[in-house]
């Protein structure tokens, strides 16, 4: 029974993360990132402290070491994330972040001894491969052409990299200490860190007025990513952190959709046959992991 609730949660994440990003990118491109990671980490400050102010006081010292770690990771990973995503296509970087599952995949066989079929380490093969050629914006640059990167995608690789450790540290710390504990510690250090930057720049007073200006854009994201984040944070205490990601790495797929039919986004054939390949590999590396 605990499985099947896991999987509920993951599924959860995968919807939540889907039209989250689709509203992150527009709030990006809108206030910017340090903006729109304060709003997501203030919500989390504000809307989870309630559930979570009776626990915060048996924390240890080497939890709040873990929790601290995680915050890090979570600030730097989100920073590169939502500046791929203000920068480039979302039916483009999306994919990219996808690497993020086979880094956490591998992260979770390594250090939290789990296991991977043949199946699915062919799928993970295939998922590389989609994303290379979603990536590339024109096919003869996948033999010679510098720039073979498609705007914003080096910046989404080094998001999976710091996507991977989130999730990873998320799973480990939702075991070890909580799900609701974890998600409103590390969301309340982004909020802090955020805040603090826009602070001295200068830039702290015309948050009111970019939450009247951009109100639909701004709540969506804050609310859906930290109710993804949560919904993850509490599959990984029912089932693995490898079968947790690689199925709520689906958002992907929805991401994609938005993207294409929402944004009007534009794709060449090439880059059509890798965004298919990456959604068919994810989905069905998570029905695998399943």
């Amino acid at each position: 029974m605990s499985h099947y609730i896991g999987i509920l949660f993951a599924f959860i994440a995968l919807i939540s993360w889907g039209f989250g990003d689709f509203f992150i990118q527009k709030t990006a491109r809108a206030i910017g990132s340090w903006k729109a990671l304060f709003f997501i980490g203030i919500v989390s400050l504000v809307g989870l402290f309630p559930f979570v102010q009776d626990e915060i006081s048996s924390l240890t010292s080497s939890d709040f070491l873990l929790l601290g770690l995680l915050g890090i990771v979570v600030v730097f990973g989100a920073l590169f994330d939502f500046e791929a995503m203000r920068r480039g296509k979302i039916a483009i970087v999306e994919p990219v972040i996808g690497i993020e599952l086979p880094i956490t995949v591998g992260l979770s066989m390594t250090l939290a001894k789990e296991s991977l079929s043949i199946p699915q380490i062919f799928l993970v093969i295939v998922v590389f491969i989609g994303i290379v050629l979603a990536i590339t914006e024109h096919h003869t640059h996948l033999y010679y052409h510098r720039r073979i990167f498609e705007k914003g995608v080096i910046l989404a690789g080094v998001a999976a990299i710091g996507m991977a450790l989130t999730n990873f540290l998320v799973g480990v710390s939702s075991r070890n200490i909580s799900p609701l504990v974890t998600i409103w510690f590390a969301h309340s250090l982004l909020a802090v860190i955020c805040g603090a930057y826009i602070f001295f720049k200068g830039e702290f007073r015309t948050l009111i007025s970019d939450l009247r200006n951009h109100p639909k854009p701004i709540i969506g994201q804050s609310i859906l990513d930290n109710v993804a984040w949560v919904a993850f944070a509490a599959a990984t205490t029912f089932i693995p952190i490898a079968i947790a990601t690689t199925i709520s790495e689906g958002y992907i797929a929805l991401a994609v959709v938005l993207g294409i039919f929402v944004n009007r986004e534009r794709l060449k054939k090439h880059q059509i046959i890798g965004v298919v390949l990456v959604t068919i590999g994810v989905i069905t590396l998570s029905y695998f992991s399943s």
